[in-house]
């Protein structure tokens, strides 16, 4: 049973717990309707949800109590996708072969050939993750700066930055001052997904929640929001997978 008393500790927005030797990140949601703690595992992660009052020290102590259930449904890390040579992945979308030109210089080019898309990616064998992680930033980065401005026009609001992160548990976060972070993975999606995940929160500017006041705002400049959203749960996990370079996951 945990305690409705006053919260001397807010709840963080994220919480970590160390599951088969693998650091996991829990996003944490605080919720007028929830009765009793919930964890879940929705597509963009591992998600518990606490009553409003409710202490944050019975929160990690029921989180403690369900980690083998939460360790049990998590993907495996085998499963995680690597960035390299040789491996196939998607760029908005579209599956592009990864293949080291061979040359120690250059740039990461994205070319068209007879046999599909495909990423030249330069440099020795130990740096090239690092070329391919730098450059889906920077196309992500683009595309979301720009879906952001799009979308801020629409509603008459003021996006004061666009930053990506490597979260594993949600795609994207805005503050009421209009600082925005997304998910670099989004890169990796259908334009119209990330489309979707920058209306959302550009919408937030506007309602910094998930009422149906938000869902409206949403839907008021991305009338095709549904498409976006349906395509994220269906196959959010496998874009998580999808691993940045050791020193920035």
């Amino acid at each position: 049973m945990f305690s409705f008393l006053r919260q001397t500790t807010s709840p963080p927005s994220v919480t970590h717990m160390r599951l088969d030797g693998v650091d996991v990140a829990i996003a944490v949601r605080v919720s007028k309707r929830a009765q009793s703690f919930r964890l879940s595992l929705p597509a963009a992660g591992p998600l518990l949800t606490l009553p409003e009052h409710a202490r944050w020290a019975d929160a990690e102590a029921f989180l403690h109590r369900h980690r083998h259930w939460l360790a049990a449904r998590l993907p495996r890390a085998s499963h995680a996708r690597r960035l390299e040579a040789g491996i196939d992945i998607p760029v908005r979308g579209i599956l592009h072969s990864v293949v080291a030109t061979g040359h120690l210089r250059g740039r990461v080019e994205a070319v068209d050939t007879d046999h599909g898309p495909v990423l030249h990616v330069p440099g020795d064998a130990a740096h090239q993750p690092r070329r391919i992680y730098d450059w889906l930033k920077s196309q992500a980065l683009s595309d979301l700066n720009r879906q952001s401005l799009f979308h801020a026009d629409r509603l008459g609001v003021r996006v004061t930055q666009v930053r990506l992160r490597s979260q594993s548990s949600r795609w994207g976060s805005c503050s009421s001052t209009g600082n925005i972070n997304y998910n670099w993975r989004l890169i990796l999606a259908p334009p119209h997904v990330l489309d979707y995940v920058a209306a959302h929160e550009v919408a937030h500017i506007v309602e910094m929640n998930h009422s149906s006041a938000f869902w409206a705002t949403v839907e008021r400049t991305l009338p095709d929001m549904e498409r976006g959203k349906a395509w994220l749960k269906a196959h959010g996990r496998e874009l998580m997978a999808w691993q940045a370079p050791t020193s920035e996951a």
